[in-house]
């Protein structure tokens, strides 16, 4: 006789702030739709807590967990090893618990930025990409395109310092070329470009009417505008690069493919990307 398993197997996220953060909701569709006994738990674990937290992931054998802020760079001396990717990033957003108890370390920011341009049959093989912002989403995406054979990256930053570490990290570690451009009012997009990124939350909810301070009238119609803000999906950003004749990609492909690259690592089963996508939608239309 088969013992009924009443015992899910259990990720989530560790974050604080953390109440908004939807990842759950597109998670728990993509489980269900495969008939999965998992479960994704938003947690708020404070700073002083993550060494604690992690402590815990092993105890509760949880496949797995997200990190968000505060704690993508200070959970990695708490894990065994790290991929290439997060290595080079310094950063790490998702921690999978393997069969040999190890905790392993992966940054899928970058790895959904890219994936999500594939799916729109778009590539950034050999490709002159601007990137707006040198933060946390904006390096994991610079490295991975990079990694992904850009021609080159330039880098627009309010902070010309550290758009020039990111710089120095792409030089470092990849073969890409890289440029550094300090962000003054109403930029102007190099008219080289093939892939425009707004790698900042600029624009992001609650304040959705706000656009980066670029001249739009430099976006051309040959040019691929992405945002990485996905709340709202039609950011003002893209709208104003639509006008221009550009193609857009807005930056809810991004946050389904990170979602489902973390799922396929925990259960080792590919997830549904149209039912993460529509979950996803819904949450914010």
């Amino acid at each position: 006789m088969n013992m009924k398993n009443y015992r899910a197997e259990l990720t989530g996220v560790f974050g604080d702030p953390v109440d908004g953060n939807p990842t759950g909701v597109a998670m728990e569709a993509a489980f269900a739709e495969k008939g999965l006994n998992y479960r994704y738990l938003t947690l708020k674990v404070l700073p002083q807590d993550l060494e604690d937290a992690m402590k815990a992931l092993r105890v509760l054998h949880m496949r797995g967990i997200n990190l968000t802020m505060p704690h993508k760079i200070k959970v990695i001396p708490l894990l065994d090893e790290l991929s290439e990717a997060a290595g080079i990033i310094g950063a790490v957003n998702t921690v999978a618990l393997l069969e040999d108890g190890r905790l392993f370390g992966e940054n899928t920011d970058g790895k959904g930025f890219v994936q999500a341009l594939v799916n729109k049959g778009l590539s950034v093989a050999d490709k002159r990409i601007t990137l707006l912002g040198a933060g946390g989403a904006a390096k994991a995406i610079a490295v991975e395109c990079a990694l992904a054979g850009a021609a080159s990256i330039t880098i627009v930053n309010r902070t010309l310092e550290r758009a020039k570490e990111l710089a120095a990290t792409l030089k470092e570690h990849t073969k890409v070329e890289v440029a550094c451009e300090k962000w003054e009012a109403g930029h102007r997009i190099l008219e080289q470009t093939d892939i425009l990124i707004n790698g900042t939350s600029i624009g992001l909810h609650p304040q959705g009417d706000q656009k980066p301070d670029i001249d739009y009238t430099g976006i051309t119609s040959r040019m691929v505008v992405v945002d990485v803000v996905f709340n709202p999906v039609d950011t003002h950003f893209l709208k104003e690069a639509k006008k221009q004749g550009a193609t857009v990609v807005n930056g809810l492909g991004m946050l389904a493919c990170q979602a489902a690259l973390n799922f396929k690592l925990w259960t080792g089963v590919e997830p549904s990307l149209s039912v993460m996508e529509e979950t996803l939608g819904r949450e914010f239309a």
